[in-house]
């Protein structure tokens, strides 16, 4: 699970901010993309139970 969002890999060498596409490739300079963030959930997450026993102590 990935977001369709994905930023210019060399953004920070060549543009003033970063340029965000759905493209491979970035429409200003042509370099390649990445993908913009992390997958929100992890079904594999090996300390999720804790995270979620944290979270219900502190509400």
């Amino acid at each position: 699970m990935k977001s369709d969002i994905r930023v210019c890999s060399a953004w920070r060498e060549a543009h003033d901010s970063p340029i965000y596409t759905l493209a491979d490739s970035c429409p200003d300079c042509g370099a390649d993309t990445e993908n913009s963030a992390p997958a929100p959930f992890d079904p594999n997450d090996p300390h999720g139970k804790y995270r979620r026993a944290l979270k219900r102590r502190r509400r």
